[in-house]
């Protein structure tokens, strides 16, 4: 999933072909089928989301789950854009950081999840008649990033953790729509996203502190703070990542 101008990459080998073995297979079988249908989508029984809810400094508000009910064509269309943004930021950090071949081969595969997700979502929204609409970018990948550090390495440690708050946010907001959506459709869609969502963003905090020298919990601990006012305050704009609704 993701925000402007954000998402970063897996970590170790195990965590990443663990959590994105299914989504390459079934780049595998859209190329082969020239189809996304997500009906045919394997969705898991059950995710452990507890990793997400300790992780997380606040649960999503229900008053942004009601609004997001009522605005499903909107909700839909900026998952679309997180999902084309991640994809087009990973993109970049490829040519940014071209000194790792793990990291290139990590990109990649990234690159890969994330447009399929993106044309999942357009497959929904056609089969919706929801026609595309210009939306604006809402505060919450912004509000972090304007606290990253600008020197190397640590601008980069710095974008892997806000990374791992939008992936484990995204999920957490999968969830609290899956369990309440009056669409089994989409309801499901959404549950088959938490698995590669829950674990991701373990693997980019695994990421970060490979590159830090120091110990990144401080960091962590202060965008933890920085995404829970985000979320938690009143938010003018609705979006898939937006604070709770004025």
């Amino acid at each position: 999933m993701n925000e402007e101008n954000m998402k970063p990459i897996n970590s170790s080998d195990n965590a990443l072909n663990d959590g994105l073995m299914n989504d390459s297979d079934i780049v595998k079988d859209s190329i082969e089928k020239d189809s996304v249908d997500i009906t045919q989508l394997r969705t898991p029984i059950k995710v452990d989301l507890s990793p997400i809810y300790n992780f997380l400094g606040a649960r999503t508000t229900q008053a942004w789950v009601d609004a997001a009910i009522n605005n499903l064509p909107l909700i839909i269309q900026d998952h679309a854009n997180c999902e084309k943004k991640a994809a087009g930021t990973a993109m970049n950090l490829i040519f940014r950081y071209e000194f790792s071949y793990d990291l290139q081969c990590k990109l990649a595969q990234l690159i890969r999840e994330e447009m399929l997700h993106y044309e999942q979502v357009l497959g929904i929204m056609n089969d919706r008649g929801l026609e595309w609409k210009y939306l604006s970018a809402g505060r919450y990948a912004k509000g972090m990033l304007k606290h990253k550090r600008t020197y190397e390495p640590a601008a980069m440690v710095d974008v892997l953790i806000i990374g791992a708050f939008i992936e484990a946010r995204s999920c957490e907001r999968f969830a609290s729509l899956a369990e309440v959506i009056n669409d089994e459709r989409l309801a499901k869609y959404y549950r088959y996203l938490l698995k590669s969502e829950s674990r991701h963003f373990e693997d980019y905090l695994a990421l970060a502190q490979s590159l830090s020298e120091d110990n990144i919990d401080e960091r962590v601990s202060f965008f933890k703070e920085v995404e829970s006012e985000l979320i938690s305050s009143p938010d003018a704009e609705l979006r898939f990542h937006s604070g709770t609704p004025a």
